[in-house]
């Protein structure tokens, strides 16, 4: 994705505008900083970020898991006793 300044965003305004239109989106930036991106507005929207249960299905919880460790714990708190 191609990223132009401001200043040479608006002499090709209308040119990039086309070619963001066929399905080229780019950005424009301001001091070398990324400020707004353009894209045709028949885009498909970018999918929302799904964090809660991301890893469902993928991971395994041993039925011990709350006594793992426990003969150690044990052993530590005993010998600092």
């Amino acid at each position: 994705m191609q990223t132009y300044n401001i200043h040479d965003a608006k002499t090709q305004l209308s040119r990039l505008v086309e070619q963001a239109a066929q399905g080229e989106p780019f950005i424009i930036a301001k001091a070398g900083k990324p400020m707004v991106k353009v894209i045709a507005l028949n885009a498909p929207e970018p999918a929302q970020i799904k964090r809660f249960g991301f890893m469902a299905g993928q991971t395994h919880v041993p039925n011990d898991f709350g006594q793992m460790g426990e003969k150690e714990i044990i052993q530590i708190f005993e010998e600092g006793a």
